[in-house]
């Protein structure tokens, strides 16, 4: 963790990328309250936590953001090739009709096989290397190719193909484990288990009673189950008591123009359907680079189900029947994402009940 008053050469380095992405007028080899100023800016604009302080995803996402598309051969290697450069290639291969993948700046496989294939159109070696021939490519073509919405396409379809039917989606439950609220998180995480399960849902919990995986652990073992969907489950807290409310997360970023399209729709049908049902104040759906976000394969979305810091939210929390009514809102809302716009209903209206006489678990 890097913060004020601290001073050297990772400090230099850091005020060093800031200053050349515009955030801090010089680079400086002191941590003042002017480069805790632009971290914060940095951070807002990267959909990160702000606040103020260098820790470890903040500083690769400095590392990152340095590297412009041209700057180095993109390849696939390791260390895996990171950075804002990665990005934009995959967000041009995007809009030219090429499947990249999610546009998560980290050069993979499906980023290789996407350049490969645009090498093979273009008529030049295909070799999976984003070389100085494969950017001058791009640049030309991109000026008189449009792919349109191939993403947004793709997502139509896949979820057309699926179908409404729940009976054949895996879906993982990721209950916080932080010490003041894992109890509730995972008695919730089960009442939504239970309700899913009798839907015909294959449904995965990240973590037992006791036990406190770390992030990457609970990334690889979403990736590993091939789901259709993370949801992770959370609450907040913050100094001032009075902070309270709802708020849902999925993965974009404002600066590269991109985010989860199923997982922004899915956050979107999760706020609605949780504030109709309850009183919880509305704090919005919010794009983030978090790595969960990010690195999950399947479309994901973390939820901040109030304030542990708040009187009045804490009290709801310790509820059994708010937690209810939590659990039965989140499995409607996981329906109403696979509906079409004909069998949805009115936000707050569905019920278990209203699922299982549509016949749509089988």
């Amino acid at each position: 963790m890097i913060k004020p008053g601290d001073h050297g050469d990772v400090v230099t380095d850091v005020t060093n990328t800031l200053h050349r992405l515009g955030f801090i007028a010089k680079a400086s080899e002191i941590f003042s309250d002017e480069v805790g100023q632009a971290v914060r800016a940095f951070q807002q604009e990267r959909g990160l936590s702000v606040t103020g302080l260098i820790d470890e995803t903040t500083q690769v996402a400095i590392n990152e953001a340095r590297w412009k598309l041209g700057d180095r051969s993109l390849k696939v290697s390791e260390p895996t090739m990171r950075g804002d450069d990665v990005a934009s290639l995959q967000s041009r291969l995007i809009e030219m009709g090429f499947n990249p993948g999610r546009v998560d700046g980290i050069y993979g496989s499906r980023s290789e096989a996407a350049v490969k294939d645009f090498q093979k159109s273009v008529g030049a070696k295909v070799d999976g290397i984003c070389g100085p021939a494969t950017v001058i490519a791009l640049m030309r073509l991109l000026r008189t190719v449009t792919g349109g919405a191939p993403a947004l396409l793709r997502d139509q379809a896949s979820r057309e193909k699926r179908g409404p039917a729940l009976a054949d989606k895996v879906i993982v439950l990721d209950p916080s484990s932080s010490a003041d609220i894992a109890e509730f998180t995972f008695d919730l995480a089960q009442k939504i288990e239970g309700r899913l399960i009798a839907l015909g849902v294959s449904v995965f919990l990240t973590r037992g009673l006791t036990t406190t995986p770390s992030e990457d652990e609970r990334i690889a073992f979403t990736n590993n189950t091939s789901a259709d969907l993370l949801i992770s489950l959370s609450v907040d807290r913050n100094s001032s008591g009075a902070a309270n409310g709802l708020a849902t997360y999925f993965y974009g970023s404002e600066t590269h123009g991109i985010h989860s399209i199923v997982g922004e729709k899915f956050a979107t049908i999760v706020q609605r359907e949780l504030i109709a049902r309850t009183d919880l104040s509305n704090n919005r759906t919010h794009a983030k680079t978090w790595n969960l976000l990010r690195l999950t394969k399947a479309p994901a979305v973390m939820l901040d189900i109030g304030y542990i810091s708040n009187p009045k939210d804490s009290s709801r929390l310790a509820d059994p029947n708010f937690r209810d009514v939590i659990a039965e809102g989140l499995v409607v809302a996981i329906q109403r994402m696979y509906l079409s716009a004909e069998q949805d209903a009115k936000t707050g209206t569905l019920r278990l009940e209203d699922l299982r006489r549509a016949g749509i678990r089988k």
